[in-house]
């Protein structure tokens, strides 16, 4: 399968550039586009901002044929069929739309598997009152019916709030990125959706898409929360087993799930990979003498890193996987970087009289079925539970009605108590401060 990066010679320059395919480079075949014409920029109805705009465009005829017809023509294709990725916005009438396409992949692939990315703008418009409210009512409604067809949903973002109050967004500490351009923002969010594909992207992959859903989504468990390390904070002369053990108390990555984070020392699975640390680089010591740490004892970089989440998340199944290959970020990838870096993405002590632009870096990134879900989807439980929807006649009158929204903050509240098990004594004080 391709990558999320597109790769060309020139970055754009980012003035006057509105659209996701002015970035974009690679050519892409008529069968594996479909515009929706009535909702373009500059279409008849305006912008597709209500959860049930989505859903009935898919429930036209015509519009369902077209989809069928490109999505047959790439199935006809494929030797070995694992399932499909849905990437898809919770925030607008997006939403809706991904509801429809992962119930007809439900009902036409059944055994396939259907990983859903649902991905929230970094920075939210809480300036304009109503369209923030949709927001947090299409979120909701989003995530209940994509997790009913999908193996796992996984939203996405590095907003650090679902709800009705903004937060900061998440920050990196050797990226300088703009949350308000989404050239920048994701960019972020695709390096991570490269590496936490890998267990099933790869022809080298000994999983598939469905085995990695499982390991994640027993006992009703169908969210998972991302992390990730962008760039793994690695000196080229270092060993694996000696920055794992600068970091022994807590993992150095950041949380891409839209939650104001805390520490999180528990998770019930979490599938980690680990990419452009070479093989060679998980020693350190010298033959004959004592490893300075357990971690510097192990044969692999596969198996210091497995050591390693052992030790931090005892109890929880980790799979570990350590790819040779780098993140490219060769243009049109943003040059964000802190002049910390060196061209492979390896940290050095002070930046070189003249700095060369980042062509690669090292990704830490991890997927985990964790206790931070509970939280996560009891607040914008109680968002919502606050809220007299009845007054948003305007939201219902596309198509969604009082009483299916009502079910579907049920079904939330259920899903949200799946994560509850296992919980930290300090979970209690992070509900009590999302109140």
């Amino acid at each position: 399968a391709p990558s999320p990066l597109a790769l060309s010679e020139e970055a754009p320059s980012g003035g006057g550039v509105r659209l996701w395919s002015d970035y974009l480079n690679v050519h892409l075949h008529p069968k594996s586009v479909y515009v929706i014409r009535q909702y373009m920029l500059d279409g008849e109805c305006g912008c597709l901002e209500a959860f049930g705009q989505g859903e009935s465009l898919l429930q036209d005829p015509g519009c369902l044929e077209e989809l069928e017809d490109r999505l047959h023509f790439y199935v006809e294709e494929c030797d070995y069929l694992q399932g499909f990725q849905v990437l898809c916005d919770l925030h607008n009438g997006f939403s809706g739309v991904g509801a429809k396409v992962t119930e007809l992949l439900y009902d036409e692939y059944s055994g396939k598997g259907i990983l859903t990315w649902g991905l929230t703008p970094g920075m939210s418009n809480l300036g304009d009152s109503q369209k923030n409210l949709y927001r947090v009512m299409n979120t909701a409604l989003g995530i209940v019916h994509l997790c009913r067809h999908s193996s796992l949903l996984c939203p996405l973002s590095l907003s650090a709030s679902l709800g009705l109050r903004s937060q900061p967004p998440v920050t990196f500490p050797y990226l300088n990125y703009d949350v308000s351009l989404n050239y920048q923002s994701s960019a972020v969010l695709a390096a991570a959706l490269d590496t936490l594909t890998v267990p099933y992207r790869l022809s080298s992959s000994q999983g598939s898409m469905m085995h990695l859903a499982e390991t994640l989504n027993f006992s009703g468990r169908k969210v998972a929360a991302a992390w990730a390390s962008l760039p793994f904070p690695a000196r080229h002369s270092c060993s694996l087993a000696d920055v794992l053990c600068a970091h022994r108390q807590d993992v150095p990555w950041k949380l891409l799930v839209p939650w104001r984070e805390r520490r999180v020392r528990s998770c019930f699975a979490q599938s980690v990979v680990l990419r452009g640390i070479g093989k060679e680089s998980h020693v350190s010591s010298s033959a004959g003498t004592q490893p300075p740490s357990l971690f510097h004892a192990c044969e692999s970089a596969e198996q210091t890193l497995q050591r390693y989440l052992h030790a931090l998340f005892p109890g929880a199944l980790s799979t570990a996987h350590v790819l040779q290959q780098p993140c490219h970020t060769l243009p049109p990838y943003p040059q964000f970087f802190s002049p910390l870096l060196t061209q492979q993405g390896f940290l050095q002590d002070k930046p070189p009289p003249s700095a060369a632009a980042v062509e690669s870096i090292p990704v830490l990134a991890a997927l985990q079925s964790s206790p931070v879900l509970h939280t996560l989807l009891t607040s914008l439980y109680r968002d919502i539970q606050k809220l007299n929807t009845r007054r948003f006649a305007s939201f219902f009158s596309t198509g969604v009605e009082q009483d299916e929204f009502q079910e579907a903050l049920e079904e939330l509240r259920t899903l949200s108590q799946c994560y509850k098990a296992g919980l930290e004594a300090s979970q209690s004080e992070d509900e009590a401060d999302s109140d």
